[in-house]
């Protein structure tokens, strides 16, 4: 039997709100990644990846985002978030360049997570925290 959680307004708003956000920001990193931006090309540098990646990993972070955006492929942009997320935590990681700088993807994937338990019934049942 699947128990079926009633979400408050307040509660569905702050997860818009937060998912807005996040999104604005995966946004805005995509198109900067997708027009090749100088601060772009130094940071994926800085990582010790190609500069001839960018763009591809441009489009597959406005792809995701997009896929997250429209209800009906929110799981599947969830899920392409959470690679790409992952992907950067471990690149961050070994490049090693100075600081925790791999805790920033890890907060966004929590910040991912947070939006979607807030506003989608479907993620509370599948992971109930509370």
């Amino acid at each position: 039997m699947e128990t079926q959680t009633i979400i408050s307004k307040p509660v569905w708003w702050a997860g818009t709100i937060l998912k807005g956000l996040v999104c604005l920001f995966l946004l805005l990193d995509a198109i900067m990644k997708v027009i090749k931006s100088s601060p772009s090309v130094e940071g994926t540098k800085q990582l010790g990846l190609p500069e001839n990646c960018i763009q591809f990993l441009g489009i597959y972070l406005l792809i995701s985002t997009v896929l997250y955006i429209y209800p009906r492929t929110v799981v599947l942009g969830f899920l392409f978030l959470f690679a790409y997320l992952g992907a950067a935590v471990a690149i961050t990681y070994r490049a090693n360049v100075g600081g925790h700088s791999y805790i920033f993807p890890i907060a966004f994937a929590i910040f991912i997570l947070l939006a979607e338990f807030l506003r989608n019934t479907a993620v509370r049942n599948m992971i109930p925290l509370i």
